[in-house]
């Protein structure tokens, strides 16, 4: 086992694990570390806790010190020339008329490196302008493409929900989202209204993914013949998956047809597999396909 603490370098970014060393930490305290970027000032999320060394991906490298007070400015002072750093990226890439989209500008702690984040439709050859921003800034350059999820998770916004993007709250890593998700809680199927600001299906649809599947496992399908129990066999017309609750037309004398509603443990049924399975799957495909699209050209027309 080995000691480790959790360190995250921006709001709702990944985690990543540093032994303490000789220090004492607590939640929220903040530390110097060296990461694959280069020397950084990170704050603790994950107190003093033992790991198995199986479960750590790499060798675990210690915290260089605590930061103090210097420490924190000096953080303070390289957010604002990083400000100073995007504005001048920007006119550099209107000079060269490159088609990308700057997102974001980063200083390292000790300003060794200076990385700038852009989206792209596709590679771009950015040579000529590392060399000019180099000139300027007389530091280690580099430019990394990110995709549209990663770009609405930096710049932040609202969601159709009213509340702030799960990205960028407190999502730290990103989990694979189909339509798929979207037809098993019954939401419409129109990529407009299940997708996200990123123009990408709605992370948030992978949240309840678990429930519904369980509550779905036990419910008839639409269409499926079902014995009431006043002893009528009715048609499924409706699900409320959450209620667990059933609406049955049932036929009675004289062929008079009524619509009833049950809870599911109410009911007797065979469950059943569920049907045209090849078709939806065809759906669900033509439909991902379609959200793709929608996704682009409303990233474009932005």
């Amino acid at each position: 086992m080995t000691k480790v603490i959790g360190v995250r370098f921006r709001r709702a970014g990944k985690v990543y694990y540093f032994t303490p060393g000789r220090y004492t930490l607590k939640r929220d305290d903040h530390v110097i570390v060296e990461t694959a970027k280069g020397v950084e000032l990170g704050q603790v999320v994950l107190p003093p806790t033992e790991v198995a060394e199986e479960k750590l991906a790499s060798p675990v490298k210690g915290v260089i010190r605590i930061a103090t007070e210097k420490d924190r400015e000096e953080e303070e002072e390289n957010r604002n020339k990083e400000k100073e750093a995007y504005e001048i990226c920007l006119e550099k890439i209107e000079n060269h008329k490159l088609e990308m989209k700057l997102i974001e500008a980063e200083y390292t702690f000790d300003r060794n490196k200076l990385l700038f984040y852009f989206t792209a439709d596709g590679r771009i050859d950015f040579r000529e302008l590392v060399k000019d921003l180099a000139a300027v800034f007389r530091t280690r350059i580099e430019l990394r493409q990110i995709g549209v999820r990663d770009e609405t998770k930096i710049l932040g916004g609202m969601g159709i929900c009213g509340r702030i993007l799960c990205c960028n709250s407190y999502l730290s890593e990103f989990a694979p989202v189909s339509i798929k998700m979207a037809k098993e809680q019954n939401l419409s199927l129109n990529p407009t209204k299940i997708s996200g600001v990123c123009g990408r299906l709605m992370c948030c649809l992978k949240n309840e993914e678990e429930a519904y599947e369980y509550l779905n496992r036990k419910l008839p399908n639409i269409g499926s013949q079902v014995k009431t129990p006043e002893g009528l066999v009715g048609e499924v017309i409706s699900i409320a998956v959450l209620k667990q609750r059933i609406k049955v037309v049932v036929t009675l004398e004289k062929d008079e047809k009524e619509v009833r509603e049950y809870g599911v443990e109410e009911l007797k049924f065979r469950r059943e597999k569920k049907r045209n399975s090849s078709k939806i799957d065809k759906e669900l495909k033509e439909l991902e396909h379609l959200e793709k699209e929608e996704g682009k050209s409303r990233l474009n027309d932005n």
